[in-house]
């Protein structure tokens, strides 16, 4: 066997930069996987994952649409025809609109037409991906799917919380958390883990500058839930490890 075929597999969606970037190069230097990272950019995202593969790590790049099928489907059979096998899908591509826009400040004023293509993004290519590669993950009796989210998608704490708006955003993350909670039910019993998390407020494009935190803390508990055990969580949604010392659930 080749040293692919015994090395766990990994998939990151968004890995051009910030917590994609640091997601998948924790799982290649820490875990050892041979992480498959994706972008929508193929000169950028080569030149980020050259960075790594130029540091040794099993890292190669792959490009991904996740809102067009063919690419989706393209990326799928590349990973079945090279490696036979994923053991982690990680679902961070994701789209923004900035808040600063005024149409998101408020629900009434939002445009559906954004809403609709965030929401393509951020759920519906999470529920692309994750198409592709189940039924892979279910057919050799493993894997784990950890889904990015944010804070902003609990609906428990919506009415109240601090954060700005951002229907477009919310409404798609709620789709995602969803998405996971649905997966969870249907894969229930297996050893197939499907979670979600929000990597809190850090230091990349999205966040700015002035975050709290690195997109290598963010990272951290993506790790965590792609590398969890036999009989771990299943269907959780967690908070960023670093601001509680573990992993804490959000409500729903």
């Amino acid at each position: 066997m080749t040293i692919d075929e015994l090395r766990r597999v990994a998939v990151v969606t968004g890995t051009s930069r910030g917590l994609g970037y640091a997601i998948a190069k924790l799982l290649a230097a820490r875990a050892n996987m041979h992480v498959v990272a994706t972008s929508t950019e193929l000169e950028s995202g080569r030149r980020a994952i050259a960075r790594l593969a130029g540091e040794g790590l099993p890292i190669t790049h792959h490009l991904l649409d996740v809102t067009d099928p063919a690419s989706v489907a393209a990326l799928g059979h590349h990973v079945r025809e090279r490696f036979g096998r994923i053991d982690v899908l990680v679902n961070n591509a994701a789209v923004f609109p900035t808040f600063l826009e005024p149409e998101e400040g408020s629900v009434l004023t939002a445009r559906p037409e954004t809403v609709l293509s965030t929401f393509n993004v951020n759920a519906v290519g999470a529920l692309r991906l994750a198409q592709t590669f189940v039924p892979l993950m279910r057919e050799q009796g493993h894997g784990r799917v950890v889904n990015v989210s944010s804070e902003v998608a609990s609906l428990a704490v919506l009415p109240e919380d601090e954060y700005p708006l951002s229907p477009s955003y919310r409404i798609s993350k709620v789709g995602m958390n969803a998405l996971t909670r649905l997966l969870a039910r249907e894969l229930r019993g297996t050893d197939v883990l499907v979670n979600t998390y929000s990597p809190g407020w850090m230091r990349t494009d999205m966040g700015g500058p002035d975050a709290p935190f690195s997109a290598e803390e963010g990272a951290e508990t993506a790790f965590y839930l792609a590398t969890l055990p036999r009989g771990g969580p299943q269907g959780g949604f967690f908070a960023e490890m670093r601001k509680f010392g573990g992993p804490i659930a959000l409500p729903w």
